[in-house]
């Protein structure tokens, strides 16, 4: 599969009370040019929308987040994710997703996480909480030491923001909630996110 990094700029972080709205919500990310959908795994709709997605939107490439166990990696895959993130880091952690046959981006918020990624081979990664970790100017710090690093910076970024770090040599894309409004998720308006997900995609790296 083409990294995850290189799906499309955006990557919708998507948090599900009904598995009943994962078809539906997917195509209508897919058709506005956002193939690649984190479902993370905060509710109890989230294994059973993996699986809706995986079965039915066969252009979506679904995957699971807030991974903090093994256990849930397990789940996470057995239920049709095609990658995986997490919102930080241990050596269990990370032996499960390198074990799970899947790609998957850890999350960090350091350097020394990034180095220690780096020593384990792993090269591609989420920075998490962005904006609450220093944003553009942490992830440009880190680019000179660290060139070999990716990076799907995620946590409060917008589509206003995003450019900025689109513009950043050591990110591939960034992951975000602004194309999914509660209020467009309470009503069931998926026009307004297909709408929201063009404006998304359009942003260029």
């Amino acid at each position: 599969m083409t990294s995850v990094l290189d799906l499309a700029p955006v990557v919708p972080v998507v948090v599900l009370e009904d598995a009943a709205d994962a078809v539906p919500l997917a195509l209508a990310l897919v058709a506005g040019g956002l193939p690649a959908i984190e479902v993370t795994l905060r509710t109890p709709a989230a294994l059973d929308s993996i699986r809706a997605i995986a079965a039915e939107v066969p252009d979506a490439v679904v995957g699971a987040g807030t991974l903090i166990s093994p256990a849930g990696v397990a789940d996470a895959v057995a239920a049709g994710a095609r990658f995986l993130v997490s919102p930080g880091w241990t050596d269990t952690l990370l032996d499960a997703m390198k074990g799970s046959g899947v790609p998957f981006l850890p999350g960090v918020s350091t350097a020394s996480e990034v180095v220690a990624l780096l020593e384990r081979g792993v090269t591609e990664m989420k920075f998490f909480p962005a904006e609450a970790a220093g944003g553009t100017a942490y992830l440009k710090s880190l680019g000179a030491p660290l060139p070999q690093a990716r990076f799907c910076p995620t946590g409060g970024i917008t589509l206003a923001s995003a450019p900025s770090y689109l513009a950043l040599p050591n990110v591939g894309c960034v992951g975000g909630t602004w194309m999914l409004p509660p209020a467009a998720l309470a009503t069931k308006d998926w026009g307004r996110v297909e709408t929201l997900a063009r404006e998304a995609a359009a942003l260029r790296r």
